[in-house]
């Protein structure tokens, strides 16, 4: 049925525009007590042997929704009535910023990916952090609360602009997320060097202790997937000494060659970043290429070209605790995370694995041991 809307509605809409239009039912429907459990009990049924523990935190399942899609903290909700098992917000900023020009979210439908370059499109630090004060939750569910820096803000100056942001939200997050891997606020990539790395997830990590003195905010860092083999590993090396608490594999890829896309030369073409299936593949090589580099020291979440259950079960014996998704939800619709879920525990019942931990990251260490 979603399908079919898609073709004749969404299909023939400005992708924004579409999913502003999806984004106020799915908060409308959230608002309303009687529908809003009707559609939990359909679409969020919860299986016992999916129940993870990651970052300290006890979640009813491995599977979110990715930074990107909720970027002011308004559908947390709405949002894990359709099933997400966590949900993070943003990517935030110290500032507020209305991002770049429109047109600037593009449908590769042939490809079943997206290509955007919102340029972190938000309210603010101030006013997220507000919002997130004031929320009174129906359901419970993982909040993380992704910050990335002000456009506005010199290369040189970003660790104070993401301390802003952390003093701001550490306090209201499950977990914090440092996104440095954004290819659509300029200079921001560059951060992903460890020299210059190291000094803002240090001042992260002081600020969100200061601010928080009750708990320790589990912070994460997110890289993307058009990092050089040898810089992943220098990323997962120093996320090990800094006592970081996990990376997030993998951001949106500036790449269009090599990846098979069959979609209009002049939409391809396109500025920004590109997500969905597309970057299944080297999404998942990252992500191994992590896991065989930290083990067990820190926590990793698999997301790009996660489309089913499949792909999230590959994630996870790739070496993945947590698994997210975005794109495909376009594409799939409501019935997105409960597929996933369904598929999941299929899968866990079939294999050889006791518990859904002791399946993460199986296959990288089975093709170590060759």
């Amino acid at each position: 049925m979603y399908k079919l809307f898609f073709r004749l509605v969404f299909k023939r809409m400005d992708p924004e525009r579409a999913h502003y239009a999806a984004f106020r039912w799915i908060r409308l429907a959230a608002r309303v007590p009687v529908l809003r459990t009707f559609a939990a009990a359909a679409l969020a049924p919860r299986f016992e042997e999916l129940r993870t523990e990651a970052l300290g935190l006890r979640m009813h399942g491995p599977f979110g929704l990715a930074a990107g899609f909720d970027k002011n903290a308004v559908a947390i909700d709405g949002m894990a009535m359709l099933g997400f098992d966590h949900i993070e917000i943003g990517t935030v900023t110290g500032e507020p910023q209305s991002g770049n020009p429109k047109k600037r979210l593009f449908r590769l439908v042939a490809d079943r990916a997206l290509i955007n370059r919102m340029g972190f499109n938000n309210e603010g630090s101030a006013a997220v952090a507000a919002r997130l004060a004031a929320r009174n939750p129906v359901f419970r569910t993982t909040v993380g609360v992704n910050i990335g820096k002000t456009k506005v803000v010199p290369e040189a100056e970003a660790a104070a602009d993401y301390v802003k942001s952390t003093e701001a939200l550490a306090g209201h997050a499950d977990y914090l997320v440092v996104n440095v891997s954004s290819p659509n606020t300029p200079g921001l990539r560059n951060l992903q060097a460890t020299e210059s790395l190291r000094p803002l997830l240090t001042a992260v990590r002081e600020a969100a202790d200061r601010t928080v003195t009750t708990r320790r905010v589990p912070l994460l860092v997110k890289i993307a997937p058009d990092l050089a083999d040898e810089d992943v590993d220098a990323v997962a090396d120093l996320a090990v000494e800094l006592g970081l608490d996990g990376i997030i594999a993998t951001n949106t890829t500036i790449a269009r060659e090599g990846l098979g896309l069959r979609s209009a030369p002049d939409l391809v073409g396109e500025t920004g970043g590109l997500s969905g299936a597309p970057l299944k593949e080297r999404s998942l090589e990252v992500l191994s290429r992590l896991y065989a580099r930290v083990g067990d020291r820190i926590t990793l979440v698999g997301v790009g070209g996660v489309e089913n259950a499949e792909d999230a079960w590959q994630r996870i014996l790739a070496g993945a605790t947590l698994v997210q998704g975005y794109s495909a939800f376009i594409y799939e619709g409501p019935f997105y995370a409960r597929a996933i879920h369904k598929g999941l525990a299929a899968r866990l019942a079939t294999s050889p694995y006791a518990t859904l931990a002791e399946a993460v990251g199986a296959e990288t260490r089975k093709k170590a041991a060759l």
